[in-house]
């Protein structure tokens, strides 16, 4: 089963996409915020021409677990999405994705011009990695089309 997975910010929205069997994740592109209903929208064209069965969205939670104003906006976002898709959307909980990202640029060496890059779709990755390496086949946080 082949997954989407994002990182969605205010200004960026990071795209990552697994391989068809679902172990890996990789990068695929940068999208600029529009709306709520644009952004959707793209995500799902993206989606589809990928050949994507599940969209998993990172969820910005609190450092006490719980739903502060970023991820209530990423839930509204979530719901637009699933208006305008048929496909399963799973909330994923995205805590230090980027600051993630960031390490592993600089594991790998880049320079600080590089990591002043956007890096939105890295996060996206690692959050898909994240909830492919720990998948459970009845996920409590699966909404169902």
């Amino acid at each position: 089963m082949k997954f989407l997975g994002i990182d969605h910010g205010n200004a960026r929205i990071g795209v990552a996409v697994s391989d068809p069997t679902g172990s890996l994740a990789r990068p695929l592109r940068i999208l600029k915020h529009v709306s709520r209903a644009e952004d959707a929208a793209a995500v799902a064209k993206v989606a589809h021409d990928e050949g994507c069965q599940s969209i998993v969205v990172g969820l910005p939670l609190d450092a006490d677990g719980s739903l502060g104003p970023r991820a209530r906006s990423v839930n509204r976002f979530i719901e637009e999405l699933q208006k305008q898709t048929g496909l399963t959307i799973i909330a994923w909980d995205e805590s230090h994705s980027t600051q993630h990202a960031l390490q592993a640029s600089i594991s790998r060496g880049e320079g600080k011009k590089k990591r002043h890059e956007p890096m939105d779709d890295q996060a996206a990755a690692i959050i898909l990695q994240d909830y492919l390496d720990n998948h459970c086949p009845q996920a409590e946080n699966e909404v169902k089309p």
